[in-house]
């Protein structure tokens, strides 16, 4: 039998990357999907390549930063589907990090925008799809966390520790709600690149992928639907017996001293 059977789902961000891997996987295992993203073409595509491959999905419009959408995006959810059992909050900002860099240089509208988007927005999401889910008897709650959660750098500031509140937010969701039947957990993906970068790693990004990828164990990055099979997993009953968990999904990223990848790729 396929996970998903009779599951109703949403996934924000999915109309691209990561998010786009999980709804496609969730719903070639039997869920309906509720594509969720800020670009409503791209919610539409992943929604119609889903339809074609015999799944059900409906796209719609969410600025996960606004409550209005995102509570219209629960309960239009739950008025064509029927219910919700599974959330994966996954959007975030990723066309501001060459503005996001130092506290003390980057302006506050990064940072409030950052933190609305990658923090408020899975509280939100949180906040109106735990009643649908306690409707339903319980339900699964996935965020997408980062790497960045666990170390610190010169760069990303306000995106790194938007992360680090995911992973607090997960585990004050898992002991609010775990005897009520709602799971929460999070993955923190290292870096994930689509294939077609990745086996080309021709173009202007190639040399800063390259020395990304010398921090990754594996040997490579990562791919969307890599860090899709986790978020499939926590949200699933294979994972009846995990919440509050935080899957780190890094290719090793965060495991090893952060001198071993220099010790193995020396310069020169």
């Amino acid at each position: 039998m396929p996970r998903f059977t009779d599951k109703i789902a949403i996934v924000t961000g999915g109309g691209s990357g990561i998010g786009a891997a999980t709804a496609r996987l969730l719903a070639s295992e039997g869920a309906a999907v509720t594509i969720a993203d800020i670009s409503e073409d791209a919610a539409l595509k992943v929604a119609e390549s889903i339809r074609a491959a015999g799944g059900t999905a409906r796209a719609q419009r969410t600025d996960v930063a606004d409550s209005t959408d995102v509570e219209a995006m629960l309960a239009e959810t739950v008025g064509a589907f029927g219910g919700l059992d599974i959330l994966h909050n996954n959007a975030a900002v990723i066309d501001l990090n060459r503005v996001d860099q130092d506290i003390v240089t980057m302006d506050l509208v990064t940072w409030d925008r950052v933190l609305a988007v990658n923090l408020t927005g899975p509280m939100l999401g949180c906040r109106f799809a735990i009643p649908a889910m306690l409707d339903r008897g319980g339900g699964s709650i996935v965020n997408t966390a980062s790497a960045a959660a666990f170390y610190g750098s010169d760069s990303l500031a306000a995106y790194g520790i938007s992360k680090a509140g995911i992973v607090s937010l997960t585990r004050s969701v898992a002991t609010a709600y775990g005897e009520r039947g709602i799971r929460c957990n999070a993955v923190a993906p290292g870096v994930v690149v689509a294939h077609d970068v990745q086996d080309a790693l021709g173009g202007p990004m190639s040399d800063r992928l390259r020395g990304i990828t010398t921090s990754h164990l594996i040997g490579r990055l990562g791919y969307p639907e890599e860090i899709a099979a986790a978020v499939a997993f926590l949200a699933s009953d294979d994972a009846a017996f995990v919440t509050g968990e935080i899957l780190r999904v890094d290719g090793g990223f965060t495991a090893h001293s952060p001198t071993y990848a220099t010790d193995r790729h020396p310069a020169g």
